[in-house]
Parts: structure tokens; C-alpha cells; sequence
């Protein structure tokens, strides 16, 4: 688990000082977490997942899963039956093909469980 934990530390950008502080416990004990020397109690746990709730508890303490949670996808889409990209305009009349719907937001979910929304 420490190995983890040290992969999602750097996942955020921070600093074990960092970490340590934005979850409420000393330092010393993120150090010692990280080492190998302690196993992390379950106060370490619940300050963790109250301050990064996107984080998978399962994939943290069991390796299972990916290490962020997915939300509002609970599987991949079926893009087979997605309707094709219709341009805004026809290229005949110019007229707008407002009965199609639009494209809005991209998201794509990356396999070390990070994610980028392309607008």
C-alpha cells in the first residue's frame, strides 16, 4: 500500500509535507506510512478519503480497481451506436441542422486513472 499511496501523493503534485497537511496528520506519520514501518490506522483513512474523495479506497488498500473513482460512468459507452458528427450547417443551403444534437464535452479516462475534459 505504501507504494500506492506514494504513486497517488505524486498523482496530486504534493509534497509528503503537503499531504500530510492537508489530511491532518503529523508529518512523521506519512513518512513512516510511506517507508513501510506502519500500516495506516483508520483515522489516516478517513481524513485521506474525506480530503480526496475521488480517490478509490479499494485501489489504495487492495490494489484493486483504478486509483481514481470513476463518477457518472459506470461502464464505457457503447460508441457502436452512437450517432455520427453532423456539421452545423449543410454545405448546400447553409441552413442550421438544429433537430441534431451536439457534442458539448469530451472526457477521456486514462488507464493510471486520471482523466482530461477537453472542451
Amino acid at each position: 500500500m505504501n507504494q500506492r499511496l506514494q504513486q497517488f501523493i505524486n498523482a496530486e503534485g504534493l509534497t509528503q509535507s503537503q499531504f500530510a497537511d492537508k489530511i491532518g496528520v503529523a508529518k512523521a506519520s506519512v513518512s513512516h506510512i510511506l517507508a513501510g514501518r506502519n500500516k495506516p490506522g483508520f483515522d489516516f483513512i478517513e481524513s485521506l478519503s474525506r480530503q480526496f474523495p475521488n480517490l478509490n479506497l479499494e485501489w489504495l488498500i487492495g490494489g484493486k480497481g483504478r486509483m481514481y473513482k470513476i463518477t457518472g460512468l459506470e461502464t464505457a459507452p457503447d460508441l457502436s451506436q452512437a450517432p455520427d458528427i453532423i456539421p452545423e450547417t449543410t454545405l448546400e443551403d447553409d441552413v442550421p441542422l438544429t433537430d441534431h444534437p451536439r457534442i458539448v464535452k469530451v472526457v477521456v479516462f486514462y488507464d493510471n486513472g486520471t482523466f482530461q475534459e477537453l472542451v
